[in-house]
């Protein structure tokens, strides 16, 4: 993982599978590992909805990344 190497990092998933990647975060020994976790399912998403998804992802992954 990037963060073991001294290198900040952040994880993009859905809300449908943020319990089971800080289940894998806890796990891999990076129990505080920051997430953008953002809404559930993409797929169905038109090209607004991604676009819209992907913002939200790029917003909160600053957020986290400017606090470390």
């Amino acid at each position: 993982m990037a963060e073991r190497n001294g290198v900040p990092a952040i994880s993009v998933m859905t809300s449908a599978f943020a319990d089971a990647a800080e289940l894998m975060a806890r796990v891999q020994g990076v129990p505080h590992h920051p997430f953008a976790v953002i809404e559930h399912p993409i797929a169905s998403a038109d090209a607004a909805g991604i676009d819209a998804r992907a913002q939200e992802a790029v917003e909160k992954a600053v957020a986290v990344l400017v606090s470390l």
